[in-house]
């Protein structure tokens, strides 16, 4: 039995959580879903401009579990603007980590990091 995911910390919630293609109406779009700890991946590491390892010790995680998440979380950007999908950004495992503010999420759907 693997052992339990780690809640990953983020430093930032998504305002918006959903983006489509324009001219493409709802009925016809495919989505894909972008986790909330893979958001935060793509905002400190491209965003930010962090290093991976700088990165990972802010969201309380290994390198090479950063890694895994900021490669998945890419693939499936690239994904949704190559072939016109949608995104949904929500669920994962993550604490949300701030000055007045500070919650848990724990989606027991979660991706594998083995995608």
């Amino acid at each position: 039995m693997p052992r339990p995911r780690l809640l990953r910390n983020v430093y930032l919630t998504p305002g918006v959580t959903y983006f489509k293609p324009a001219g493409v109406r709802m009925v016809d779009l495919e989505e894909v879903v972008l986790t909330v700890e893979e958001f935060e991946a793509i905002r400190l590491k491209d965003v930010m401009g962090l290093n991976e390892v700088g990165a990972a010790k802010k969201m309380r995680i290994s390198q090479p579990t950063f890694n895994r998440m900021i490669s998945l979380a890419r693939k499936t950007l690239a994904d949704a603007v190559v072939n016109g999908k949608a995104i949904r950004i929500e669920g994962g495992s993550f604490r949300f980590v701030g000055r007045t503010r500070s919650f848990k999420y724990n989606n027991k759907k979660n991706r594998s990091d083995s995608r």
